[in-house]
């Protein structure tokens, strides 16, 4: 089973609401927006992420496009270090792929967002199957994931599935929204830990806190700056919530600071009772 640490609590710059351009550098856009480190935030990413677009190199046996970039969508877990792990059939395409060519990408999206301002994080990297006295482990890895994202009951179970890692990370590209766009450091990737809050069911976290807090939400920004038909918390870390306002056929991605920083629902909970009973904290960035 997996097992993270508990990050350490500290005090945070700011709170309240930054509705912030998508714009300014990675280190303004972090410190403005009270943002993760990019590390952190790709951590708090693939925890997050319930998709994948893997691409492999088609292979010479298929007899058609050797050599061309083969795309498709998996389902992946990270195991404790971030690398991810993927089930496979071995009759599928990328399969068979990956067993001549370990070569790959991998593009993972935070749910929730849109478009072209989507939080997503690319890695490149080397792709083999797990040594069978790891098989197991990685199946537990994998399962824990899909139980907590609800899709267990419609996964297919395969007895010739193939468990496979992303044992060996070249780059990684962040764009994180909110003007974070970097290569991030593997080593400084391999290092950092998801936020608690992110491990600790973090659909669940935002379902309390829409069901709780999305129509308080939509009429306070209807009061500030315009009516908004929606806000969807579609996002969360220790430092903040990620919400998706709706204003006609229009979308955007804002940001809520907390006050301090949350490791469980009940934190989470607390921290947008206190930014939603002062409206002096609705403020906006330029």
């Amino acid at each position: 089973m997996l097992e993270f640490p508990a990050p350490a609590a500290g005090p945070l710059k700011s709170s309240g609401l930054n509705l912030s351009p998508q714009s300014g550098g990675v280190e303004n856009a972090t410190a403005r927006c009270d943002l993760p480190s990019p590390a952190v935030a790709v951590r708090n990413l693939v925890e997050q992420a319930q998709y994948a677009h893997l691409c492999t190199i088609m292979s010479a046996m298929h007899h058609r496009r050797a050599g061309y970039p083969f795309g498709t969508i998996v389902d992946f877990a990270a195991d404790g270090a971030g690398f991810p792990i993927f089930s496979m059939s071995p009759l599928a395409i990328q399969t068979r792929n990956i067993m001549e060519d370990p070569r790959c990408s991998l593009v993972m999206q935070m749910p929730g967002w849109s478009g072209l301002a989507n939080a997503r994080v690319t890695m490149f990297g080397d792709v083999y199957a797990l040594p069978k006295s790891m098989q197991s482990a990685a199946a537990d890895i994998f399962h824990q994931k899909m139980s907590i994202t609800g899709d267990a009951k419609q996964r297919w179970v395969s007895g010739n599935a193939v468990y496979f890692r992303m044992d060996r990370i070249l780059d990684i590209y962040f764009v994180g929204g909110f003007g974070t766009v970097q290569w991030v450091d593997v080593c400084e990737y391999s290092a950092a830990k998801p936020d608690q809050i992110v491990v600790a069911n973090p659909l669940y976290t935002l379902q309390v806190l829409n069901q709780t807090f999305s129509e308080p939400l939509r009429k306070l920004f209807s009061e500030a700056y315009g009516l908004t038909d929606d806000a969807a918390f579609i996002s969360i870390d220790k430092r903040g919530v990620d919400v998706r306002l709706r204003r006609g056929g229009d979308y955007s991605i804002e940001r809520f600071g907390f006050d301090t920083e949350v490791e469980s629902l009940e934190d989470a909970v607390s921290a947008m009772q206190r930014l939603l009973s002062d409206v002096s904290l609705l403020k906006v960035r330029s």
